[in-house]
């Protein structure tokens, strides 16, 4: 039974109980009629999100209540998968079952969804998918992707590292620098690594270890003070998003060490992604955190308008990248070039 099909066998149901007039008690309240608002068509939308690990995540979500809400037409059944995978995959079936109009899927990790999203394409609902990508073996398993060249964050920050460092006449083999790493897997973490990574051969830097952050700001001062007491020639901590710099920050501290942009003279540079939070900017403002890699969040209204094309029967690209800037409390670098690309460093007043 089709979903407009079963609305209206729902409101001839609840018209005929309002017009028998049974049921109603002493002390019970009349049930109100049926509203017009009741029975207006919204568009469903489910939407799988990964879970509220990060000021990120939580801007993220906030950004798709607000968009879509029933007085613009919508319904939202939003599903939080508290990290884990299964969590989506169950969520996405049951959005099947309701026969929502749209999925939207924000993934734990890149791999593991072609049988659920062969079930979604079975069942004739589109795949809207948000932020981290999904490795599909088949590309019509979703309609499009909208997101941040996360590998791209990671050359961009590493390009200003590479040219304060130049200006500072900091050798690249003195430069030491630990990964706090993100959810492994997740297309974020996959290539703000690689940019990284990429970065330290081109440069001569040296990469002393990678550790398990998984976005969080417990997870990132556990992991940068077990670095720090496991090496003593650590001045640039590389964390993958902010709430693991706030732990990192934390860490250093902690350990006796001072966090800021003079490592020559012993502090240890903190770089970030994301730049949400106040606490973000402001860190970095005064310095605590050197450099950050943005991360726009907002995608509510960039999801609602590639619906709105499909409803109207526009193909939208397949792939829809944010653009992003880059963010420094600290004017010594005031641009950057990537890939024949010329990016202004946005500088925070303090």
């Amino acid at each position: 039974m089709g979903k407009n099909v079963k609305k209206a066998f729902i409101c001839a149901i609840l018209s005929l109980v309002l017009l028998s007039g049974c049921g109603i008690g002493y002390g019970e309240e009349k049930e109100e009629p049926v509203t017009e608002a009741e029975n207006e068509d919204l568009i469903v939308v489910g939407f799988s999100q990964v879970g509220a690990e990060s000021d990120w995540r939580k801007a993220n979500t906030e950004s798709m209540v607000k968009t879509f809400t029933r007085d613009k037409g919508y319904e939202l059944i939003l599903e939080d998968a508290q990290q884990k995978q299964q969590n989506q995959i169950t969520a996405i079936r049951t959005f099947i079952q309701r026969e929502v109009d749209y999925i939207v899927l924000a993934p734990v990790t890149e791999d593991g969804w072609d049988t659920v999203l062969t079930e979604a394409k079975d069942a004739g609902i589109p795949v809207i998918i948000v932020d981290r990508m999904v490795n599909v073996s088949d590309p019509e398993l979703f309609k499009c992707w909208v997101g941040s060249d996360f590998e791209l964050e990671g050359r961009k920050a590493c390009e200003w590292l590479r040219a304060y460092c130049e200006s500072k006449e900091i050798a690249p083999e003195e430069v030491n620098i630990v990964d706090i790493q993100g959810t492994a897997g997740a297309s974020s973490q996959i290539g703000r690594t690689k940019g990284l990574k990429d970065a330290v051969r081109a440069n001569g830097w040296n990469l002393l270890e990678e550790a398990a952050g998984e976005y969080t700001q417990a997870k990132g001062r556990e992991a940068t003070s077990r670095l720090l007491r496991k090496y003593d020639n650590i001045n640039v901590v590389y964390c993958e998003n902010d709430n693991e710099a706030f732990g990192a920050i934390e860490a250093i501290e902690a350990a006796g060490r001072r966090v800021g942009n003079n490592i020559a003279a012993g502090q240890i540079m903190v770089m970030s992604f994301d730049g949400v939070s106040d606490q973000a900017i402001d860190y970095a403002k005064s310095g605590k955190i050197s450099c950050i890699g943005e991360c726009n969040p907002l995608h509510g209204p960039r999801v609602e308008k590639i619906i709105q094309n499909l409803q109207q029967g526009v193909t939208p690209d397949k792939y829809e990248y944010v653009d992003e800037d880059i963010f420094s409390g600290d004017s010594t670098v005031t641009s950057i070039e990537v890939d024949d690309e010329v990016y202004t460093i946005k500088i925070l007043g303090k």
